[in-house]
């Protein structure tokens, strides 16, 4: 989880001072009214609030909210909504679970009659999440399901105004935290829905609506094991950049690098060096000394312009952070992600799905005919790269059959007669430039070794 350089929770209040500092009269903002009778006492979560729809900034911070949401049971279903909740559908198949990242788009507010336009809006979003690199050129290393979440009213509380309240089946509200934008579900009700897909890495909650806001909560599940979940509005374009920016704190485990000017207690960063890789106490010197951080990108050119540096401000410290460049995804929404971001979400992306899938069990011994088998996902970039795959017998590489995704023992120039048993392997491996860290770049591969007898 993306948290305030003092590892402590600050409360709602706090959070809403820093937000009006930074934001002021930003569209959204908290404003003055009673807020929704709060729920019994329940476990409480801390969220990223997004930034104002037309103020650019990605996040305004973060708030604690119960995780239960407003508390309110769900509702019941009988019939053939009951029927059809829950229906598990795999709309984007890149290939086994198991080698894949596994996203999970689950709706609130749609009606069993609306499940249609739920489908259609997940794969609309989706095509607005994978119209960003390196979402773009890694598409194929994911799975997309979703599961249907039958609501007895559509829409969701909140929208259009304050006073609206829909009978949901995740619960999702705006106003969450007294901030207008702010697009909080109940988590229980969400992970139900969850447990129902096969091994959730990723999960989006849409919610039926047109109005900007999003959320996001990027804890690690102990119970399912997915990376955050990222709420957004089904049918608001903003509201896919804010789900991006979140899957670049769950997926990449980057900081925000946005801050709050003049807001005390943001004056001024002196803790120790964050773990995150795009903020840093370094500058680029400092960098370029002791080979840390960003070292290796300083002076090249970003995808979001300019180049890359040590630009202070970032993490919500105006000064004492540094960040790599002027205005990444991280702290500006329709922006890229800068060159180190791109090489955390790639490997991010490789942390959940392998660049290889064996069609032939490994470890098997092979004889006669039978092939040694693997599928390797295209790549879909621009620049037409796509993954090298390398074959070797008993550790001596095999050129001639370099980029091949099936092997016979008889194309391995075996004499006869032959009585050993020899060690097959195949290394499918991402190359790509934009990933520097050799320490990274080693987890970009996959290796199966296969018994072959003539």
């Amino acid at each position: 989880m993306r948290l305030f350089a003092s590892r402590s929770t600050l409360t709602a209040a706090g959070v809403a001072v820093a937000v009006a500092a930074a934001l002021a009269a930003g569209p959204g903002t908290a404003v003055a009214g009673p807020a929704p009778a709060p729920p019994a006492p329940a476990e409480r979560v801390e969220v990223e609030v997004p930034g104002p729809e037309r103020g650019g900034f990605a996040g305004s911070g973060h708030v604690t909210v119960p995780a239960a949401g407003l508390g309110r049971p769900a509702p019941r279903l009988s019939g053939a909504a009951a029927e059809t909740d829950g229906t598990v559908t795999k709309i984007v198949d890149g290939g086994p679970t198991g080698d894949r990242l596994d996203v999970v788009v689950i709706g609130d507010g749609y009606t069993a009659a609306e499940l249609p336009r739920f489908h259609d809006d997940a794969r609309a979003k989706w095509g607005e999440i994978t119209a960003v690199e390196p979402y773009t050129t890694y598409r194929n290393l994911f799975n997309v399901w979703t599961v249907d979440a039958v609501s007895r009213q559509s829409g969701v509380t909140g929208d259009p105004d304050r006073a609206t309240v829909r009978d949901t089946a995740l619960g999702a509200y705006f106003w969450c935290g007294d901030i207008e934008r702010l697009l909080c579900v109940d988590q229980e009700r969400v992970d139900a829905y969850v447990a129902l897909a096969p091994e959730a890495d990723l999960v989006i909650v849409l919610a039926n609506s047109a109005k900007y806001g999003g959320a996001g909560y990027n804890e690690r599940s102990e119970t399912l094991g997915y990376a955050g979940i990222s709420t957004a509005s089904a049918r608001n374009a903003q509201s896919g950049q804010v789900a991006v920016h979140e899957t670049g704190h769950s997926l990449g485990g980057l900081a925000d690098e946005y801050f709050y000017p003049g807001t005390p207690g943001y004056e001024r960063y002196t803790g120790k060096e964050p773990g995150e890789p795009n903020t840093s106490t370094l500058d680029a010197g400092g960098m370029a000394a002791r080979q840390a951080k960003w070292y290796r990108w300083l002076g090249e050119e970003s995808p979001d312009g300019g180049r890359v540096g040590a630009f202070e401000g970032g993490g919500y410290f105006e000064t004492g952070l540094y960040r790599p460049t002027d205005g990444s995804l991280m702290r500006f929404l329709d922006k890229p992600f800068n060159l180190p971001g791109v090489e955390a979400m790639i490997a991010g992306f490789y942390r959940y799905a392998r660049p290889a899938t064996a069609l032939t069990p490994p470890g098997t011994t092979l004889t006669g005919g039978r092939p040694a088998a693997v599928s390797v996902p295209r790549l879909t970039g621009p620049d037409g790269r796509q993954l090298t795959i390398r074959w070797s017998l008993d550790g001596r590489d095999l050129p001639h059959l370099a980029g091949r995704t099936e092997v016979r023992p008889g194309q391995l120039g075996l004499r006869k007669p032959d009585f050993r048993t020899h060690r097959l392997t195949v290394t499918v491996e991402d190359r790509t430039d934009a990933v520097r860290d050799p320490a990274l770049a080693r987890t970009l591969r996959t290796t199966f070794d296969w018994r072959v007898r003539r």
